[in-house]
């Protein structure tokens, strides 16, 4: 059988077009890279000021998370890509769509951290600030350090979320995995070809990122970090 025609699947094609799922995955992977390290710390600091209950600040954090939560992903990328633009407010594709994740994934990441904050116990709170310890060194010495360790889980659990969440930033133009895709199957018709590249390209992406996740939690969970 022709090496084209081998399972079914052309082959010439999917050599042929490679490099362009390449090329989406670069980006995929640079706004993932920037949407989680904002949405982590928009995440912080929004745990803190739930955690602490900061006046006027816990009622905005707590709108913000609520808002992000329950508005699809899509509709804040076209607010942020159609809608500022009226407010005098232009963002590239690219930029929408990194702010948008981070807008997104701040909120998930506020909950798994306040999560991990709550979980501490208040007697060594109270031991710390016997000890004299303020509360920013307390948080910093006692209270950060183990509630970042009970939140791991939850947090790459995002991360892994959020990698995936890129799909949708093909709706305002974005050259990603998903809009090289439908590109493809739209001018060649070659629907089983481009699929399965799509797949094989998020579980390149993907299953490292889970791997890692899974041994942190373990090593974490046992207190060291060996076998």
């Amino acid at each position: 059988m022709h090496q084209s025609s081998l399972f079914g699947l052309n082959w010439e094609f999917m050599a042929k077009y490679l490099p362009w799922y390449v090329d989406a995955a670069k980006l995929t992977v640079t706004i993932a890279f920037w949407g989680i390290l904002l949405s982590l710390a928009v995440g912080m600091i929004c745990a803190v000021i739930r955690y602490y209950r900061v006046p006027v600040l816990n009622r905005i954090a707590a709108c913000y998370i609520e808002l992000s939560r329950n508005t699809p992903l899509l509709v804040q990328l076209f607010f942020l890509y159609f809608g500022l633009p009226k407010l005098g407010i232009v963002l590239s594709a690219e930029s929408c769509a990194i702010v948008g994740l981070a807008f997104l994934g701040g909120s998930y990441m506020a909950e798994a951290l306040r999560s991990g904050l709550e979980s501490i116990e208040k007697s060594q709170i109270e031991s710390a600030q016997s000890l004299g310890m303020g509360k920013l060194l307390t948080m910093q010495e006692v209270i950060l350090p183990q509630a970042l360790a009970v939140s791991v889980p939850g947090i790459c659990a995002n991360m892994i979320f959020l990698i995936k969440e890129t799909s949708v930033v093909s709706g305002i133009a974005l050259a990603d995995l998903m809009y090289v895709t439908k590109d493809l199957i739209g001018l060649y018709y070659e629907t089983d070809e481009a699929l399965l590249m799509l797949v094989i390209a998020y579980l390149i992406l993907l299953l490292p990122v889970s791997v890692a996740a899974s041994v942190l939690e373990r090593r974490l969970r046992y207190g060291r970090f060996g076998n």
